[in-house]
This record gives structure tokens, C-alpha cells and sequence, in this order.
């Protein structure tokens, strides 16, 4: 049986990738507070959709925001 906290269980041997992140879960997989997940979406440095009642953060914007903010090691 596969064990990835990020899938979601759909058989014996399969698991979805999950597509979307809750605030908390993308503050635990960035490795920042839930607080600093609100700031960011508030400069809007990152996007959630509102299509649901709670806000969710695609798989693909946090991966975005940290390809975008990639530092290139250079002091400032």
C-alpha cells in the first residue's frame, strides 16, 4: 500500500496526488505559519480558488511562487 501524506487513498495500490492544499496544509508543506499563508495571499503573492466555501491553494501555485522566488544566492 502506498503511504504519502500528500495522496488521497483510492485502492489497495493506488493513491491520487492531492491537487489542491487548505491554508494549513499549505503553511505545513511550505514550512510557514498559517498566518504567513494569509499574509502572502493578501499581497497576493500567492492564489487561492474560492470556488469553494473555503479557500484552497492549487498544487501548482505554491510551486509556482517558489519557482518566482527563487533566490539566486546573491547577498543584497
Amino acid at each position: 500500500m502506498i503511504n504519502n501524506s500528500n495522496a488521497i487513498p483510492i485502492g489497495a495500490n493506488q493513491a491520487l496526488p492531492k491537487l489542491a492544499f487548505s491554508m494549513g496544509e499549505a503553511a505545513q508543506v511550505l514550512g510557514v505559519s498559517y498566518i504567513t499563508i494569509h499574509r502572502l495571499l493578501k499581497r497576493g503573492q500567492i492564489r487561492a480558488s474560492t470556488a469553494l466555501r473555503t479557500k484552497v491553494i492549487p498544487r501548482a501555485e505554491l510551486e509556482r511562487f517558489l519557482r518566482e522566488t527563487l533566490s539566486d544566492g546573491d547577498a543584497q
